[in-house]
């Protein structure tokens, strides 16, 4: 009875009536995101930003790493989640230029799961657990920044002191690096 009426109620006010099947429905990506955020275990040193509250598919991440050589900064990594996803891994990108070996200079991300490593089972907290180990320990064997994987190889004393000058905003290398201080 009262769905009669306010279809009546509708049709008179002018208003479309909403059909069965009308309604946009949710993609495989969108229900598979959407149980990730919901099940999300961030670590303390993680935050996440959502710009628009209606749209899980694009994020930020930010992580204050609490120990280590990144331990003062702060990172901001924007995730743009595809229509293939789970079957293919999320966009992740780093907006913090950072002096770090498995991050260039574009704010590409070198993680093995974000690429050829990548399964359906893994989720967002996968990715987040192994950007924040990127900061813990960084890997010089696998580098997209040769020349920071090149001092931490062979004289992390002059890496650290790198990774804080680029971090208190300077220049490393010739290369000028804005201030990301917690």
């Amino acid at each position: 009875m009262i769905k009669l009426f306010s279809l009546k109620q509708q049709k008179k006010d002018g208003e479309p009536s909403p059909r069965p099947g009308n309604q946009k429905k949710a993609s495989a990506a969108q229900l598979r995101i959407t149980k990730d955020i919901n099940e999300l275990n961030l670590p303390k040193t993680c935050t996440t930003e959502f710009p628009d509250p209606d749209d899980l598919l694009t994020f930020k991440l930010i992580i204050c790493p609490d120990e280590g050589f990144y331990r003062t900064g702060r990172f901001i990594f924007s995730f743009k989640v595809g229509p293939n996803y789970p079957h293919e891994p999320p966009k992740v990108k780093c907006e913090t230029q950072v002096y770090h070996p498995n991050i260039d200079q574009q704010g590409n991300v070198c993680l093995n799961i974000l690429r050829e490593d990548w399964k359906p089972v893994l989720t967002i907290n996968s990715i987040v657990y192994g950007l924040q180990y990127l900061f813990l320990e960084p890997n010089p064997e696998d580098p997209l920044n040769k020349e920071a994987a090149e001092v931490l190889t062979n004289n992390r004393r002059l890496f650290e002191q790198n990774v804080q000058k680029a971090i208190r905003g300077g220049y490393v290398g010739g290369i000028y690096f804005d201030r990301c201080l917690k």
